[in-house]
């Protein structure tokens, strides 16, 4: 990604700085129109668009360690007409209640330790359900996700925190549910179905997977044992498969236990291992086969799908995994993200009979967080849009869209540089749509200089247009993860 600037290049330094001003906490909670508007936002755009990510990132001045462990917040733009209503609200969870009411830290996180030392944390193997990874509108509800438990229900008009939400019935109680479900179209039925995964860490590991109808019916479930610690934070499907990359992870258990570290710094990339494609078929009795390639750490995949009895798979693949330990600080002075790794966008090939891997590399420029047409999900497709990083400044610093023709190998970038910085774009097709990018992109953006934030909408058959419209909240809202679009229009 180029920034096109030529004079009065900002020194990386000052980039980083911007950067880490999107992560001030944002404790207050908004309801109004957005009237500063560049553009025009296209009529035909009408839904909502719903987006998770940490908002708090200080309990009453005691600081988290990990960005991972930010309390939840859910932000919403509600499109009607040209016109868009913003409203924010935190997920009251149990643990944000709790340590609201107490004004300090009641939980070790990913990466925070309770303040007091190993013996405040010595055998505490509690985790608050942060609800703050992803958020997905199903069965007339918005579900707050965090792989690490049950779902949080908001109400998807007010986004009111109903509580821990089991899916009628399907999930026990404090469950994992993965925060990446897929909205899988079945061609035969026409009708959209959710798939979704958790993982139970244990001597073995419980690989659990559910499909879901539109009415909260359960379709199918099934269990899996898995070796090792996996960490499985994505999946990706297809008409007949469900295919997971179990990266090799070792993990010192005693350092965490007895309360000296954070699992974060427990956690080590085995790079002499493999990682192991999981292979596992939807048609019962549902066989399981594990195939191995080169040490690879994956967060997100992009897609899959099934072409002359071989499995095609484009994922975002690092060398090695973000390690930490508490010398590290993302909010410290003089921050260095020279040595961290860049997502790269690779293609997999399995021959499921021969039960062989082979892969290649498409792009080399630090992508991340890949979204394509919705109804592309475990098909061949032609277009993708991820959010892009000039690798000179930082690969985890993404201040661009980047658009490849999967078929012709044409790209085209958008640019937020130098001083502002993306979240994971959003595609929505048009309601007449003619090709399968004819639509509009979405990403929230952070203004480090005016620190507030704005949602751009842009021309997703063209990146190379200026955004067809700039709403300026009056506000910030900290770099997040994940978002949803529905139809549906909530204000």
């Amino acid at each position: 990604m180029s920034t096109q600037v030529t004079r009065n290049q900002p020194l990386q330094s000052e980039i980083i700085k911007a950067w880490q001003k999107g992560y001030e906490s944002q404790p207050h909670e908004y309801s109004y129109w957005i009237n500063d508007i560049e553009g025009q936002v296209p009529p035909e755009l009408k839904g909502t668009f719903f987006r998770n990510g940490p908002g708090l990132f200080e309990i009453n001045g005691q600081p988290i360690a990990h960005p991972f462990d930010g309390d939840g917040m859910i932000c919403a733009f509600s499109f009607k007409e040209g016109n868009v209503h913003f409203k924010n609200k935190f997920v009251r969870t149990e643990g944000y209640v709790k340590e609201q009411a107490a004004g300090k830290i009641l939980y070790r996180g990913f990466g925070t330790q309770k303040p007091g030392g190993w013996l405040k944390n010595i055998f505490d193997l509690r985790f608050k359900n942060v609800a703050n990874t992803s958020v997905i509108y199903w069965h007339n509800k918005i579900l707050a996700l965090w792989e690490g438990g049950n779902p949080h229900h908001l109400d998807p008009a007010t986004l009111d925190t109903k509580g821990l939400d089991t899916l009628n019935g399907i999930l026990k109680p404090n469950q994992p549910f993965s925060a990446h479900p897929k909205i899988f179209y079945g061609p035969e039925t026409q009708q959209k179905i959710l798939i979704n995964f958790g993982v139970v860490t244990n001597l073995p590991s419980q690989l659990h997977i559910w499909e879901i109808d539109q009415s909260e019916k359960l379709l199918a479930t099934h269990q899996h044992q898995l070796s090792g610690f996996p960490l499985l934070h994505d999946m990706l499907i297809t008409p007949h498969y469900y295919i997971f990359f179990h990266v090799p992870f070792k993990i010192q258990p005693l350092p965490f236990l007895f309360g000296q570290k954070s699992i974060a710094e427990c956690l080590k990339f085995d790079n002499q291992s493999p990682t192991k494609l999981i292979v596992i078929s939807r048609q019962s009795p549902h066989e399981m086969k594990i195939l191995e390639t080169d040490p690879f750490f994956v967060f997100h995949h992009v897609n899959a799908w099934e072409k002359e009895g071989k499995l095609y798979l484009d994922s975002i693949c690092y060398d090695s995994f973000f390690e930490t330990d508490s010398s590290i600080n993302f909010r410290e002075d003089d921050l260095d993200l020279s040595h961290l790794p860049k997502g790269q966008l690779l293609r997999f090939e399995i021959d499921i009979v021969q039960e062989q891997v082979s892969y290649k590399t498409l792009e080399t420029t630090p992508l991340e967080m890949p979204i394509i047409h919705p109804e592309k999900q475990g098909y061949e497709y032609r277009y993708v849009y991820l959010n892009c990083a000039d690798e000179s400044i930082g690969s985890i610093l993404q201040q661009g869209i980047r658009k490849i023709d999967m078929h012709t190998g044409d790209k085209q970038d958008f640019s937020v540089a130098p001083y502002s910085f993306v979240t994971e774009p959003m595609f929505i097709p048009s309601p007449n749509a003619s090709t399968e990018d004819d639509g509009w992109l979405l990403t929230l953006v952070y203004n480090a200089a005016e620190h507030c934030s704005e949602l751009l909408v842009l021309d997703a058959r063209d990146l190379t247009k200026d955004p067809m419209a700039k709403l300026k909240l009056s506000h910030p809202i900290p770099h997040g993860f994940h978002g949803h679009w529905t139809n549906q229009l909530f204000i």
